[in-house]
């Protein structure tokens, strides 16, 4: 019954931020169809970050009024709204809507604003109602919630990358696929022929992603992610029926109260500083816990701030400048492979723990280097350092992968400091968190949209001096 139990807490973990992560893994294809093109990300950076008003309105309610929210019927309708929305994405993620003279993905967005609301929701609900359980389950949620970006991204690479190619259009009215014209119509001038981008051994049509290279479609994807916000769904009810794990002492439900959920971002992994520990005794957690000087502190929280700064703002809004001028298998890659390195560096925290201040600001240098690099060839875009060639796709690969590998140590190793040093601590960690993230979306989003310092590529007709 002990691995009953351990398979459905595991389960209930990995729904926490399915949703959210498989979106972004599926951006490489979705990105190249839909209006905005490669603006795409830098919107959902935004949309996610305004999310968060879910779990604000939820601490608040819990501080002023506490217990008018009950935990299990609001935990059902996220699961239930996620699942739904997962899977209303399948079938309209490509729908298009006529606005102030151009098309946009208004459905798309609306539905990625409900997973995110489901997403950043099950912070501020999964982990109280994990305080119930037994302390040694809480380290099996979290393991099931680095599967939250691992299963995604192993379904992804197994869909495979869309190649494209080129479409000749002639003397008819046509709709492009260019990231900055698609959608718009243009009325040819004689017999005009023009070559536009299209997917391997099709012809292209905005919205509609029909492709011999993938092994299936965004609508198999984005099914098989309301499959798992399903199985979330399904161990809950069971978990919340099963009485056997409701045995805990007053003392371990105060422990397992890791209130730096309290307010999260976008694809956030600072919850598995329970993972290295919780065999621990927590009960003389506060005997053990090491007091840092307020200096210390502060630069812990400056720390925490910028390093979401970057991986929550500021790198999300431009990987597509910064992977697709390399072509669609790098970025695919990239997003893939990233998202893979976030759980795994937090799994490697539980075994190589280091809590040294100088070894992670060290490391934060390292990630940042690799993330400069990213912004670089963004920057450059579309015409970046070695493209055209082989080692040009592996160098923007491997930086994306360890940019976010290195971060995300960085992440769990100051949430574990934090959280050993006071419960006041995590709250703090959690508004440097929330800080950071909103600054770096607000910060790219008129450098992205308003601005256009980052220029995308037109793939037919790119002219780069060699």
């Amino acid at each position: 019954m002990a691995l009953l139990t351990h398979l459905l807490v595991c389960t209930f973990g990995m729904g926490s931020w399915v949703a959210i992560n498989g979106l972004w893994v599926e951006l490489p294809l979705v990105v190249t169809q839909l209006p905005e093109g490669w603006y795409l990300p830098s919107y959902l950076t935004v949309i996610i970050q305004l999310a968060n008003i879910s779990p604000l309105l939820i601490t608040l309610l819990h501080h002023f009024r506490p217990g008018c929210l009950p935990e299990v019927p609001v935990i059902f309708a996220v699961l239930v709204v996620g699942t739904v929305a997962c899977t209303l994405l399948a079938f309209l993620w490509n729908v298009t809507s006529w606005v102030q003279g151009s098309y946009h993905s208004i459905t798309f967005m609306v539905l990625t604003f409900f997973l995110a609301l489901v997403d950043c929701t099950s912070s501020v609900t999964f982990l109280p109602f994990m305080s119930r359980l037994s302390t040694h389950y809480l380290t099996t949620f979290f393991v099931g919630e680095g599967l939250s970006g691992l299963l995604p991204a192993l379904v992804a690479l197994a869909q495979g990358s869309a190649l494209t190619t080129c479409v000749n259009v002639t003397g008819t009215p046509y709709t492009t696929s260019s990231p900055n014209t698609i959608g718009k119509t243009d009325t040819p001038q004689g017999n005009n022929s023009t070559l536009v981008p299209g997917l391997t051994g099709t012809a292209h049509s905005m919205g509609h992603l029909e492709s011999n290279s993938l092994n299936f479609s965004p609508l198999v994807f984005f099914l098989l992610l309301a499959f798992m916000m399903a199985c979330c769904l399904v161990a809950f009810f069971f978990l919340q029926r099963y009485p056997e794990p409701w045995k805990t002492s007053t003392k371990d439900l105060l422990a397992s109260q890791v209130t730096l959920y309290s307010i999260r971002p976008l694809e956030e992994d600072l919850g598995p500083p329970g993972l290295g520990d919780s065999s621990k005794d927590q009960g003389h957690l506060e005997e053990e816990t090491p007091q840092y000087h307020p200096a210390l502190l502060l630069f812990i929280y400056i720390l925490v701030a910028f390093v979401n700064t970057l991986t929550n703002g500021v790198l999300p809004s431009v990987q597509t400048y910064s992977c697709l001028s390399y072509g669609p298998v790098a970025y695919h890659l990239s997003a893939t492979l990233s998202s893979m390195a976030n759980p795994l560096a937090c799994f490697l925290s539980m075994f190589l723990s280091n809590r040294s201040l100088l070894f992670l600001g060290v490391l934060t240098v390292f990630g940042t280097g690799f993330g400069t690099y990213n912004v670089a060839m963004a920057v450059m875009s579309p015409c970046p350092l070695l493209q055209g060639h082989w080692s040009g796709e592996v160098l923007i690969v491997a930086s994306w992968v360890l940019f976010t590998g290195c971060l995300s140590y960085v992440k769990v190793m100051l949430g574990v400091i934090l959280r050993d040093h006071s419960r006041s601590a995590l709250l703090w960690c959690g508004a440097a968190v929330q800080l950071g993230s909103l600054l770096g979306a607000l910060l790219m989003f008129p450098l992205v949209n308003v601005w256009q310092v980052f220029k995308s590529a037109d793939s037919c007709n790119l002219q780069c001096s060699t």
